[in-house]
């Protein structure tokens, strides 16, 4: 009798079955007394992570991992990555995990926490472009978009690749579209989140919107578009190198900037104390103003 050929089907079955299995120690559930659970990563000993857009604004929390429960506490919040860290005591080491690769046309597992357990979605790498910097002044390494639909319950559990390894947490970003904030992202925000409970990061004191630059300036400043400045808080770094309402941002640090979010990868935590030469236009005349940065307050 002629040999039964193998199923690739059932053998990708059983393959993702394995993969959850071994994730599941990566998924936790975290529970804030009046609110929905959330889905979180399990991303080293006693601390995990989660969405911080979707976290509730508490400090105390109940985390349930691997069928056991742990008290937890927020040790601090980033906005910018949208990373919210978590203390709990008396859990052991994770798993080590290599780091994926994210390749469009790749295969992405999305790991959540459900009552039963957990969740899992199955999808395809959509994207991945360079590093890009959020509206809150985050630094993100990579740009990696799932095509996955997940709940915002989900938010923020692991995503893997087919090989196991981590690639990130997932995120929704605009129009829900399914995200991941990188590894090294999150790993680089985690240390100033457990120690001083946030991400000190440059600040100008400035609100601030994408406008044209007036035609006949437009060959002299080298670009059409600049950022008007639209408010000034008092106190802050603009107001103290005599910035005013009205006047239009086109460089700085000799760059062109036409968006906040090109302005905000000028205002890392690096950034902080050091000072920036600002190329201005204010009542149709282009001028330079040096700005010595300050540290965003906390929200």
């Amino acid at each position: 009798m002629a040999d039964v050929a193998e199923n690739p089907l059932i053998n990708l079955s059983e393959a993702l079955v394995e993969r959850a299995r071994l994730a599941r120690a990566l998924v936790a559930a975290v529970a804030v007394p009046g609110h929905r659970m959330r889905s979180a990563t399990f991303w080293r000993k006693d601390v995990v992570v989660a969405s911080e857009q979707r976290f509730p604004d508490a400090g105390d929390a109940r985390v349930i991992l691997d069928g056991s429960e742990f008290a937890a506490r927020v040790a601090g919040r980033d906005p910018g990555t949208n990373v919210v860290a978590l203390r709990l005591d008396g859990t052991a080491d994770p798993a080590p995990l290599q780091a994926g690769e994210p390749r469009p046309g790749g295969l992405a597992l999305a790991f959540g926490a459900e009552d039963a357990g957990i969740s899992v979605r199955l999808g395809v790498i959509h994207s991945v472009g360079p590093a890009w910097h959020s509206h809150a002044g985050g630094r993100i390494d990579r740009r990696i978009t799932l095509d996955i639909a997940i709940t915002s319950r989900e938010e923020g559990g692991p995503v893997l690749d087919p090989g196991g390894g981590l690639l990130g947490m997932s995120t929704l970003g605009p129009r829900g579209r399914a995200l991941v904030i990188p590894a090294s992202s999150i790993d680089a925000v985690l240390e100033p989140l457990l120690s001083k409970g946030r991400v000190e990061r440059g600040w100008l004191g400035v609100a601030l919107q994408p406008v044209l630059v007036p035609e006949a300036l437009q060959a002299e400043a080298g670009q059409s578009r600049g950022l008007m400045i639209m408010s000034v808080s008092k106190d802050g770094p603009a107001a103290r190198a005599n910035l005013h309402i009205g006047d239009v941002i086109v460089k700085v640090a000799g760059e062109s900037v036409t968006s906040p979010a090109m302005l905000a990868k000028h205002l890392g935590p690096d950034s902080v104390g050091k000072q920036v030469e600002l190329r201005l236009i204010r009542a149709d005349q282009p001028f330079s103003i040096a700005v010595t940065i300050g540290a965003r307050l906390p929200a």
